[in-house]
């Protein structure tokens, strides 16, 4: 009986002992259920360290185990573990089956907290099996370890690198995803040359020889290291971060040095400084009638944000080229208007941009949109919500690279 149970139970290597059962606040909150696992025999039993079938025993140790519960009760097992006299290895613990070496719970245990943690946040993973928030933790960062490996970098010839808030105070982290298969291949703290650096290393001489374009935003240092590790491929400048930034520098500095020009004029200055986002969101993301009246009021009131929101969308049109030559003329003819504009903000924007100029033609023959990555970075942003925020970096970012296996 008691070797058919231990068979049912799967604990193999042992038999059962006694069995007691607790009502809840007896023992705990919940009912438990104790089983009293013995040793099996005088048989040879295998050293965890070196894998060889010892017969001699060195001691006994009475282990407190947490397997899945039965029915309604946590379940306990109250394990007699053998420490084996390894001629090899000295004093070690004996290999079980079902059991890590120095685990307080059962490899399936651990496996159904390790899938639960891939859409329960740890906090109620922790409150269903009634485990310790750390334990809970801790196995699902060794499962994701395991599981996920060093990255491969096999066969990546296009990226995509971005930065996102890793918490508040102005901590960011880098990602960087295979641009083909929209999987994450790493991610790291900060995001300085030297930080971006640790991925390029991981990727070696022959990886960075194989990179052909990388997508990415007007960082100095993602573009710096790019160079350096990676001299033949192309930088290509994303549509969203280019815009993002001309709404700032541009559009968003003349609306508010409109409104300090018109300060006596209380409507028409609390008409202009309530525009912000009508101003930088895109005109067809508007969520409704009343936004797009008073965005036209705004614009049919001030000529210079009149001529910075007309050249904000005709920039946009740049990425929409696949012809060089065609893009390149549609630049020509952007930056003599911006120039003739008269507009102090938007001349320096478009001096500044002429440096970026050929990362902007390179999406000619590289359509790299970091779209993929604001996605990403959105799902990030759920993922810290979700858990209430992450206390382990390296923890939350094996999560990251776990929610983006690619499709490849």
């Amino acid at each position: 009986m008691d070797e058919g149970m231990a068979r049912l139970g799967g604990w193999k290597g042992c038999k059962v002992g006694t069995v007691e059962r607790f009502e809840a606040g007896v023992k705990g909150s919940r009912p438990e259920v104790w089983i009293e696992l013995l040793g099996q025999g005088d048989g040879p039993r295998r050293c965890s360290g070196c894998g060889d079938f010892v017969r001699s025993v060195h001691d006994w140790t009475e282990r407190e185990i947490r397997d899945l519960p039965i029915l309604d009760a946590d379940t306990v097992l109250h394990l007699w573990r053998c420490r084996v006299a390894c001629p090899r290895c000295g004093p070690r613990l004996e290999a079980l089956d079902w059991l890590e070496p120095y685990a307080r719970v059962t490899k399936r245990l651990a496996s159904s907290v390790a899938r639960l943690c891939k859409v329960m946040p740890i906090k109620q993973v922790a409150a269903f099996y009634d485990l310790h928030w750390s334990t809970v933790k801790a196995i699902d960062k060794a499962h994701l370890e395991n599981e996920l490996g060093a990255p491969d970098f096999t066969g990546v010839e296009l990226l995509l690198i971005d930065e996102f808030a890793l918490r508040k105070g102005h901590r960011y982290a880098t990602v960087v995803v295979d641009a083909a298969t929209k999987r994450v291949l790493w991610v790291g703290k900060g995001r300085s040359r030297e930080e971006v650096r640790v991925f390029f290393d991981l990727l070696g001489k022959e990886g960075c020889a194989r990179i052909k374009a990388v997508g990415m935003d007007m960082s100095h240092a993602f573009r710096a290291e790019v160079q350096m590790h990676c001299p033949q491929a192309e930088i290509v400048y994303d549509l969203f971060h280019v815009v993002a930034k001309y709404g700032k520098e541009v559009v968003d500095a003349i609306r508010v040095a409109e409104a300090n020009r018109i300060r006596h004029d209380r409507a028409g200055r609390k008409l202009i400084k309530g525009a912000k986002w009508l101003l930088l969101r895109n005109k067809a993301n508007l969520p409704d009638r009343e936004s797009h009246v008073r965005l036209k009021e705004v614009l049919e009131a001030n000529q210079a944000l009149m001529t910075a929101y007309v050249l904000k969308d005709d920039l946009k049109q740049l990425w929409t080229y696949r012809r060089e030559g065609w893009a390149r003329r549609a630049w020509e003819g952007w930056l003599a208007r911006a120039q003739e504009s008269g507009i102090k903000p938007l001349i320096h924007f478009a001096k500044r941009l002429t440096v970026y100029l050929p990362g902007i033609l390179a999406h000619c023959r590289w359509p790299l949109h970091t779209s993929l990555l604001e996605g990403i970075n959105n799902k990030i942003k759920v993922l810290k919500r979700t858990a209430y925020g992450y206390r382990d970096d390296a923890y939350f970012f094996l999560k990251i690279r776990s929610a983006f296996p690619g499709n490849a």
